[in-house]
């Protein structure tokens, strides 16, 4: 990151990414970037792109799979949508289409490459990330990612206390948390303890 990047307005950041073209002809729409961040967050959500429908809502997370992660981390919507604490950014920013499976095609790999490094260089205070999904795994723990994302779920004790790695919350993970019982007995509870107790000390940092 530059010394120019590093003394850049947070918020003339996320104006410059709101206003990338770099993916614009590969994309079904126009690009339209939806993330949030805030320089004073302790907690931040890496996923994978945007679906349809928060391409035409612009708001993150807006979608059945945004209640079931809610529900994951124990955070109410009021909670989850404080920029200031909950910087929620995606491997790609936009909206990728629609796959000849049906589902979505893979976030755009421009979209990381030219700006995670800026964006998240920025976020100092993160103490704990969750990497939700096979692409922010397998991004941001390389090497260690396991063979399949359930292993590399499995084994989420040898990431901590920083990095938690999750399944996608899509419909498709009722079925998947149903042949794995163990997410619900054992990753759940310590999820939900991590993110409470980052909130409740995030509490007493703002407070003083």
């Amino acid at each position: 990151m530059s010394a120019r990047e590093r003394s850049m307005p947070l918020e003339r950041l996320l104006q410059e990414i709101g206003e990338c073209q770099i993916c614009a002809a590969h994309l079904p729409h126009d690009p339209r970037p939806v993330l949030q961040a805030g320089e004073s967050a302790r907690l931040l959500i890496i996923s994978q792109a945007p679906g349809s429908k928060v391409h035409r809502s612009g708001v993150p997370w807006n979608h059945s799979s945004g209640d079931r992660l809610r529900f994951w981390l124990g955070l109410d919507a009021s909670q989850f949508y404080d920029s200031k604490r909950v910087p929620l950014v995606p491997m790609g920013f936009c909206y990728p289409g629609t796959a000849e499976n049906g589902g979505d095609k893979p976030p755009r790999r421009e979209c990381a490459a030219l700006w995670h490094e800026r964006l998240i260089g920025r976020l100092s205070r993160v103490e704990l990330t969750l990497l939700i999904g096979q692409y922010a795994q397998r991004s941001y723990l390389g090497s260690r990612t396991k063979n399949t994302l359930t292993e590399t779920v499995a084994a989420f004790s040898e990431y901590g206390p920083k990095l938690i790695p999750l399944p996608h919350p899509s419909w498709r993970s009722a079925a998947w948390m149903k042949a794995n019982p163990w997410f619900e007995q054992s990753v759940l509870p310590q999820l939900r303890a991590a993110v409470q107790n980052l909130w409740a000390h995030s509490d007493r940092r703002w407070r003083h």
